[in-house]
Protein backbone atom coordinates (compact mmCIF):
# COMPACT_ATOMS: atom_id res chain seq x y z
CA UNK A 1 0.00 0.00 0.00
CA UNK A 2 1.55 3.61 -0.77
CA UNK A 3 1.77 5.90 1.58
CA UNK A 4 -1.59 8.10 0.58
CA UNK A 5 -3.51 5.24 0.57
CA UNK A 6 -2.74 4.23 4.22
CA UNK A 7 -3.04 8.04 5.26
CA UNK A 8 -6.53 7.98 3.54
CA UNK A 9 -7.23 4.11 4.87
CA UNK A 10 -6.78 5.29 8.68
CA UNK A 11 -8.56 8.39 8.47
CA UNK A 12 -12.01 6.94 7.06
CA UNK A 13 -11.34 3.94 9.67
CA UNK A 14 -11.15 6.80 12.56
CA UNK A 15 -14.08 8.07 10.99
CA UNK A 16 -16.09 5.42 10.98
CA UNK A 17 -14.91 4.24 14.64
CA UNK A 18 -16.09 7.67 16.26
CA UNK A 19 -19.26 7.82 14.03
CA UNK A 20 -20.28 4.82 16.22
CA UNK A 21 -18.76 5.48 19.30
CA UNK A 22 -20.43 9.32 19.55
CA UNK A 23 -23.94 7.32 19.46
CA UNK A 24 -23.19 6.36 23.14
CA UNK A 25 -20.64 8.85 24.45
CA UNK A 26 -22.96 11.70 22.35
CA UNK A 27 -21.59 14.79 24.29
CA UNK A 28 -20.54 13.61 27.60
CA UNK A 29 -16.46 13.29 28.02
CA UNK A 30 -14.90 10.36 27.93
CA UNK A 31 -11.45 9.90 29.21
CA UNK A 32 -9.80 6.31 29.35
CA UNK A 33 -11.38 3.25 27.92
CA UNK A 34 -11.69 0.38 30.51
CA UNK A 35 -12.43 -3.04 29.09
CA UNK A 36 -13.38 -1.62 25.80
CA UNK A 37 -16.18 1.31 27.56
CA UNK A 38 -15.00 4.71 27.60
CA UNK A 39 -15.07 5.77 30.98
CA UNK A 40 -16.77 9.50 31.64
CA UNK A 41 -15.72 12.31 33.91
CA UNK A 42 -17.48 15.42 34.38
CA UNK A 43 -17.00 18.44 32.55
CA UNK A 44 -14.75 19.54 34.74
CA UNK A 45 -11.82 17.30 34.36
CA UNK A 46 -8.66 18.41 32.77
CA UNK A 47 -9.67 16.18 29.04
CA UNK A 48 -12.73 17.73 28.66
CA UNK A 49 -11.74 19.24 25.36
CA UNK A 50 -10.54 16.25 23.75
CA UNK A 51 -13.54 14.63 22.64
CA UNK A 52 -15.28 17.63 21.27
CA UNK A 53 -12.02 18.31 19.41
CA UNK A 54 -12.38 14.70 18.11
CA UNK A 55 -15.70 15.56 17.26
CA UNK A 56 -14.75 18.59 15.36
CA UNK A 57 -11.80 17.19 13.71
CA UNK A 58 -14.08 14.80 11.82
CA UNK A 59 -16.87 17.47 11.26
CA UNK A 60 -14.66 19.60 9.21
CA UNK A 61 -14.09 16.45 6.41
CA UNK A 62 -17.98 14.69 7.02
CA UNK A 63 -19.99 18.26 7.87
CA UNK A 64 -21.82 16.01 9.84
CA UNK A 65 -23.94 18.43 11.86
CA UNK A 66 -25.09 14.93 14.86
CA UNK A 67 -21.08 15.35 16.00
CA UNK A 68 -21.07 19.45 15.57
CA UNK A 69 -24.12 19.51 17.51
CA UNK A 70 -22.19 17.09 20.50
CA UNK A 71 -19.26 19.12 20.30
CA UNK A 72 -21.21 22.21 20.73
CA UNK A 73 -23.26 20.70 23.35
CA UNK A 74 -20.25 19.80 25.60
CA UNK A 75 -18.98 23.34 24.89
CA UNK A 76 -21.75 24.86 26.70
CA UNK A 77 -21.40 22.38 29.46
CA UNK A 78 -18.27 23.99 29.98
CA UNK A 79 -19.98 27.22 30.85
CA UNK A 80 -21.30 26.18 34.64
CA UNK A 81 -17.58 24.81 34.87
CA UNK A 82 -16.45 28.45 34.14
CA UNK A 83 -19.06 29.48 37.06
CA UNK A 84 -19.10 27.14 39.55
CA UNK A 85 -16.01 25.11 39.52
CA UNK A 86 -13.54 26.03 42.14
CA UNK A 87 -10.24 24.13 40.99
CA UNK A 88 -10.28 25.38 37.16
CA UNK A 89 -6.27 25.28 36.61
CA UNK A 90 -3.35 25.60 33.95
CA UNK A 91 -5.97 23.03 31.74
CA UNK A 92 -8.42 25.68 30.62
CA UNK A 93 -5.89 25.77 27.50
CA UNK A 94 -6.38 22.04 26.48
CA UNK A 95 -10.57 22.38 27.98
CA UNK A 96 -11.36 25.82 25.92
CA UNK A 97 -8.62 25.58 22.57
CA UNK A 98 -10.50 22.68 21.70
CA UNK A 99 -13.60 23.56 22.07
CA UNK A 100 -14.41 27.14 21.74
CA UNK A 101 -11.01 28.52 19.72
CA UNK A 102 -11.60 25.11 17.63
CA UNK A 103 -15.55 26.14 16.74
CA UNK A 104 -14.29 29.88 16.01
CA UNK A 105 -11.72 28.55 13.85
CA UNK A 106 -13.95 26.51 11.99
CA UNK A 107 -17.45 28.47 11.91
CA UNK A 108 -16.19 31.96 12.65
CA UNK A 109 -19.19 32.12 15.68
CA UNK A 110 -18.38 35.56 17.94
CA UNK A 111 -19.83 33.66 21.11
CA UNK A 112 -16.66 30.66 20.69
CA UNK A 113 -14.77 33.90 19.98
CA UNK A 114 -15.81 35.38 23.60
CA UNK A 115 -15.74 32.04 25.52
CA UNK A 116 -12.16 31.78 23.93
CA UNK A 117 -11.08 34.92 25.70
CA UNK A 118 -12.90 34.38 28.75
CA UNK A 119 -10.77 31.26 29.14
CA UNK A 120 -7.61 33.33 28.00
CA UNK A 121 -8.40 35.92 30.74
CA UNK A 122 -8.73 32.72 33.38
CA UNK A 123 -5.78 31.15 32.27
CA UNK A 124 -3.54 34.46 31.99
CA UNK A 125 -4.90 35.25 35.71
CA UNK A 126 -2.63 32.08 37.11
CA UNK A 127 0.44 33.66 36.40
CA UNK A 128 2.60 34.44 39.16
CA UNK A 129 5.60 37.35 38.13
CA UNK A 130 7.71 35.92 41.22
CA UNK A 131 9.50 33.32 38.59
CA UNK A 132 7.38 33.86 36.00
CA UNK A 133 4.68 30.96 35.75
CA UNK A 134 1.79 30.08 35.30
CA UNK A 135 0.80 28.07 38.12
CA UNK A 136 -0.53 24.60 37.64
CA UNK A 137 -2.78 23.06 40.25
CA UNK A 138 -5.07 24.39 43.03
CA UNK A 139 -4.78 22.40 46.36
CA UNK A 140 -6.66 19.17 46.07
CA UNK A 141 -6.94 18.63 49.86
CA UNK A 142 -7.61 20.93 52.57
CA UNK A 143 -3.51 22.42 53.73
CA UNK A 144 -2.14 21.35 50.13
CA UNK A 145 -0.02 24.24 49.14
CA UNK A 146 1.07 23.66 45.56
CA UNK A 147 0.99 27.49 44.81
CA UNK A 148 4.94 27.11 43.37
CA UNK A 149 4.24 24.67 41.22
CA UNK A 150 4.64 24.59 37.35
CA UNK A 151 4.79 21.67 35.26
CA UNK A 152 5.76 20.77 31.56
CA UNK A 153 2.07 19.93 30.61
CA UNK A 154 1.54 23.76 30.38
CA UNK A 155 3.31 24.53 27.37
CA UNK A 156 0.34 22.87 25.38
CA UNK A 157 -2.10 25.59 26.87
CA UNK A 158 0.37 28.27 25.91
CA UNK A 159 -1.49 28.69 22.28
CA UNK A 160 -4.72 29.86 23.56
CA UNK A 161 -2.77 33.11 25.10
CA UNK A 162 -1.12 33.52 21.86
CA UNK A 163 -4.53 33.14 20.21
CA UNK A 164 -5.88 35.79 22.63
CA UNK A 165 -3.69 38.38 21.27
CA UNK A 166 -4.30 37.04 17.87
CA UNK A 167 -7.73 37.86 17.76
CA UNK A 168 -8.26 40.77 20.34
CA UNK A 169 -4.63 42.75 19.13
CA UNK A 170 -4.07 43.46 23.48
CA UNK A 171 -0.28 42.09 23.45
CA UNK A 172 -0.73 41.09 27.39
CA UNK A 173 -1.70 37.07 26.72
CA UNK A 174 1.06 36.85 24.65
CA UNK A 175 3.49 38.37 27.46
CA UNK A 176 2.92 36.12 29.50
CA UNK A 177 3.07 33.05 27.40
CA UNK A 178 6.70 34.46 26.24
CA UNK A 179 7.39 34.73 30.15
CA UNK A 180 6.27 31.39 30.77
CA UNK A 181 8.08 29.40 27.71
CA UNK A 182 11.02 31.31 28.42
CA UNK A 183 11.01 29.88 32.17
CA UNK A 184 10.49 26.52 30.32
CA UNK A 185 13.74 27.26 28.64
CA UNK A 186 15.61 27.75 31.90
CA UNK A 187 13.99 25.38 34.33
CA UNK A 188 12.44 22.58 32.71
CA UNK A 189 14.52 21.42 29.33
CA UNK A 190 17.57 20.05 29.98
CA UNK A 191 20.71 20.17 27.64
CA UNK A 192 19.94 16.64 25.98
CA UNK A 193 16.77 17.49 25.61
CA UNK A 194 15.13 15.76 28.16
CA UNK A 195 12.67 17.54 30.06
CA UNK A 196 11.56 17.78 33.97
CA UNK A 197 7.46 17.24 34.54
CA UNK A 198 7.30 19.43 37.79
CA UNK A 199 9.10 22.60 39.30
CA UNK A 200 8.44 23.93 42.56
CA UNK A 201 9.26 27.58 42.98
CA UNK A 202 9.06 30.04 45.93
CA UNK A 203 5.88 32.09 44.66
CA UNK A 204 6.97 34.53 46.71
CA UNK A 205 10.58 35.13 45.51
CA UNK A 206 10.81 33.19 42.61
CA UNK A 207 13.68 31.08 43.59
CA UNK A 208 13.82 27.62 42.73
CA UNK A 209 12.94 25.09 45.21
CA UNK A 210 12.98 21.60 43.52
CA UNK A 211 11.97 19.26 40.70
CA UNK A 212 9.94 16.46 41.22
CA UNK A 213 9.55 13.58 39.21
CA UNK A 214 5.21 13.86 38.95
CA UNK A 215 3.94 10.91 36.36
CA UNK A 216 8.09 10.14 35.44
CA UNK A 217 9.32 7.60 37.52
CA UNK A 218 11.96 10.32 39.31
CA UNK A 219 13.15 13.55 39.24
CA UNK A 220 15.99 13.35 36.61
CA UNK A 221 14.01 10.14 35.05
CA UNK A 222 12.04 11.60 31.28
CA UNK A 223 8.73 10.58 31.22
CA UNK A 224 7.71 10.34 27.38
CA UNK A 225 4.54 12.42 27.30
CA UNK A 226 6.46 15.29 29.36
CA UNK A 227 8.88 15.04 26.38
CA UNK A 228 5.79 15.12 23.86
CA UNK A 229 4.41 18.52 25.68
CA UNK A 230 7.55 20.13 25.41
CA UNK A 231 8.09 18.86 21.89
CA UNK A 232 4.51 20.17 20.31
CA UNK A 233 4.21 23.06 22.83
CA UNK A 234 7.57 24.91 22.07
CA UNK A 235 7.27 24.39 18.29
CA UNK A 236 3.97 25.97 18.56
CA UNK A 237 5.37 28.81 20.89
CA UNK A 238 7.87 28.99 17.82
CA UNK A 239 5.35 29.26 15.13
CA UNK A 240 3.57 32.15 16.89
CA UNK A 241 6.32 34.44 17.70
CA UNK A 242 8.95 33.24 15.75
CA UNK A 243 11.55 33.74 17.91
CA UNK A 244 14.38 31.42 16.99
CA UNK A 245 15.00 30.03 21.29
CA UNK A 246 11.45 28.14 21.05
CA UNK A 247 12.96 26.48 17.58
CA UNK A 248 16.28 25.34 18.64
CA UNK A 249 14.60 23.80 22.19
CA UNK A 250 11.98 22.10 20.27
CA UNK A 251 14.50 20.57 18.37
CA UNK A 252 16.74 19.53 20.56
CA UNK A 253 13.38 17.79 22.26
CA UNK A 254 12.51 16.27 19.05
CA UNK A 255 16.02 14.92 18.77
CA UNK A 256 16.11 13.39 22.35
CA UNK A 257 12.76 12.22 21.53
CA UNK A 258 13.16 10.25 18.37
CA UNK A 259 16.90 8.70 19.52
CA UNK A 260 15.12 6.85 22.51
CA UNK A 261 12.26 5.39 20.40
CA UNK A 262 11.98 1.72 20.62
CA UNK A 263 11.76 -0.83 17.82
CA UNK A 264 8.26 0.21 16.60
CA UNK A 265 8.99 3.85 17.58
CA UNK A 266 6.27 3.80 20.23
CA UNK A 267 8.07 4.82 23.70
CA UNK A 268 7.59 3.25 26.96
CA UNK A 269 5.82 5.61 29.81
CA UNK A 270 9.56 7.04 30.97
CA UNK A 271 12.88 7.02 28.71
CA UNK A 272 14.99 6.30 31.50
CA UNK A 273 14.24 3.78 33.97
CA UNK A 274 15.89 1.15 36.23
CA UNK A 275 15.93 -2.56 34.39
CA UNK A 276 13.43 -3.78 37.37
CA UNK A 277 10.62 -1.35 36.72
CA UNK A 278 7.57 -2.18 34.50
CA UNK A 279 7.91 0.10 31.76
CA UNK A 280 4.85 -0.10 29.26
CA UNK A 281 3.85 1.94 26.03
CA UNK A 282 2.49 5.23 26.09
CA UNK A 283 0.69 5.45 22.83
CA UNK A 284 -0.56 8.88 23.75
CA UNK A 285 3.06 10.62 24.19
CA UNK A 286 3.77 8.92 20.83
CA UNK A 287 0.91 10.50 19.23
CA UNK A 288 1.06 14.11 20.63
CA UNK A 289 4.73 13.55 19.59
CA UNK A 290 4.37 12.79 16.04
CA UNK A 291 1.55 15.40 15.50
CA UNK A 292 4.23 18.27 17.25
CA UNK A 293 6.92 16.65 14.65
CA UNK A 294 5.20 17.18 11.62
CA UNK A 295 4.21 20.86 12.33
CA UNK A 296 7.82 21.03 13.65
CA UNK A 297 8.75 19.56 10.21
CA UNK A 298 6.89 22.90 8.19
CA UNK A 299 8.99 25.59 10.82
CA UNK A 300 12.36 24.48 9.81
CA UNK A 301 14.97 24.72 6.40
CA UNK A 302 13.78 22.71 3.22
CA UNK A 303 17.24 20.49 4.33
CA UNK A 304 16.27 19.64 7.82
CA UNK A 305 12.21 19.15 7.13
CA UNK A 306 12.48 15.08 5.79
CA UNK A 307 14.11 14.04 9.58
CA UNK A 308 10.99 15.28 11.42
CA UNK A 309 8.66 13.90 8.80
CA UNK A 310 9.73 10.81 8.28
CA UNK A 311 10.28 10.07 12.20
CA UNK A 312 6.80 11.30 12.45
CA UNK A 313 5.32 9.34 9.57
CA UNK A 314 6.96 6.16 11.03
CA UNK A 315 5.21 6.35 14.60
CA UNK A 316 2.05 7.37 12.97
CA UNK A 317 2.57 4.27 10.43
CA UNK A 318 3.35 2.51 13.82
CA UNK A 319 0.31 3.39 15.91
CA UNK A 320 -2.17 2.59 12.81
CA UNK A 321 -0.91 -0.89 12.21
CA UNK A 322 -0.03 -2.27 15.49
CA UNK A 323 -1.99 0.02 18.02
CA UNK A 324 -5.06 0.82 16.34
CA UNK A 325 -8.77 -0.56 17.41
CA UNK A 326 -9.98 -1.46 13.85
CA UNK A 327 -10.56 -5.11 14.20
CA UNK A 328 -12.23 -4.50 17.88
CA UNK A 329 -15.46 -4.02 17.18
CA UNK A 330 -15.96 -3.81 21.25
CA UNK A 331 -13.34 -1.43 21.61
CA UNK A 332 -14.64 2.42 21.90
CA UNK A 333 -10.71 3.72 22.05
CA UNK A 334 -8.44 4.26 18.58
CA UNK A 335 -5.35 3.36 19.92
CA UNK A 336 -4.18 0.53 22.74
CA UNK A 337 -1.37 0.93 24.69
CA UNK A 338 -1.79 4.19 27.13
CA UNK A 339 -0.31 4.72 29.90
CA UNK A 340 -1.47 7.73 31.98
CA UNK A 341 -0.33 7.76 35.44
CA UNK A 342 1.81 4.65 35.51
CA UNK A 343 3.63 5.83 39.46
CA UNK A 344 0.21 6.00 40.71
CA UNK A 345 -1.41 2.83 38.60
CA UNK A 346 -3.91 4.98 37.02
CA UNK A 347 -4.99 4.17 33.73
CA UNK A 348 -2.05 1.56 32.57
CA UNK A 349 -2.29 -0.04 29.37
CA UNK A 350 -5.54 1.39 27.41
CA UNK A 351 -6.67 3.87 25.23
CA UNK A 352 -6.73 7.68 26.24
CA UNK A 353 -9.02 10.07 24.88
CA UNK A 354 -6.27 12.34 24.26
CA UNK A 355 -3.45 9.90 22.46
CA UNK A 356 -6.87 9.41 20.50
CA UNK A 357 -7.30 13.01 19.51
CA UNK A 358 -3.15 13.52 18.87
CA UNK A 359 -3.33 10.40 16.12
CA UNK A 360 -6.82 11.87 14.64
CA UNK A 361 -4.74 15.31 14.36
CA UNK A 362 -1.70 13.95 12.97
CA UNK A 363 -3.71 11.84 10.29
CA UNK A 364 -5.39 14.95 9.55
CA UNK A 365 -2.47 16.45 8.86
CA UNK A 366 -0.46 13.95 6.94
CA UNK A 367 -3.63 14.10 4.85
CA UNK A 368 -3.34 18.50 4.06
CA UNK A 369 -5.09 19.71 6.93
CA UNK A 370 -2.32 21.74 7.95
CA UNK A 371 -3.67 24.72 10.50
CA UNK A 372 -4.57 23.17 13.81
CA UNK A 373 -7.34 24.28 16.53
CA UNK A 374 -4.34 25.06 18.89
Amino acid sequence: MNQKAWQAEAWEKIVKKVEKTSERIQDRFPHASVAGVYQLEPASWWTAGFWPGLLWLIYRDTKDDRLRSYAQSCESQLDQVILDYERLDHDIGFMWTLTSVARYKLLGEASAKRKGLLAANLLSARFNNKGNYIRAWNPWSPGEDNSGLAIIDCMMNLPLLFWATQESGDPRYKHIAEAHANMVLQHFIRPDGSVNHIVRFDPSTGEQHEVLGGQGYAPNSAWSRGTAWALYGMTLAYQYTKDERYLDAAKRVAHFFIANLPDDYVPHWDFRLPEQIANPRDSSAAACAASGLLLLSRMVSVEEQALYRNSAEKIIYSLYKHYGTWDLEAEEGLLLHGTSHFPEQRNVDVPLIYGDYYFAEAIAQLNGHTELFW
